[in-house]
Formats: C-alpha cells, sequence, structure tokens
C-alpha cells in the first residue's frame, strides 16, 4: 500500500497524497501489494 501511494504521488504530484502516504507510513499499516499490473498500469502512462 505504501508503494502504491508514493507511485501515484510521483506521477501526479498530489499533495494529498503525500499527506495519505505520510500518514500511512507513520501508523504502519504497510500491507503487501495485492495489486496486479492492470490495476496499477495507468499510472505508468506519462502525465498530459
Amino acid at each position: 500500500m505504501l508503494d502504491f501511494t508514493w507511485k501515484v504521488f510521483s506521477h501526479t504530484g498530489n499533495v494529498d497524497t503525500y499527506l495519505l502516504f505520510k500518514e500511512i507510513e507513520q501508523e504502519g499499516f504497510e500491507t503487501p501489494e495485492a495489486y496486479n499490473n492492470e490495476e496499477i498500469q495507468h499510472l505508468d502512462l506519462p502525465i498530459s
């Protein structure tokens, strides 16, 4: 979850996503990645 949130932030630059990342990091809610490539594939597209 932490990696997914960071990836979203790094691609979008959204401050709210960064704050969510920091909250998850501080709370220790790190979970194994349960996302497959299809679910996060859209993140690999360039920002337009």
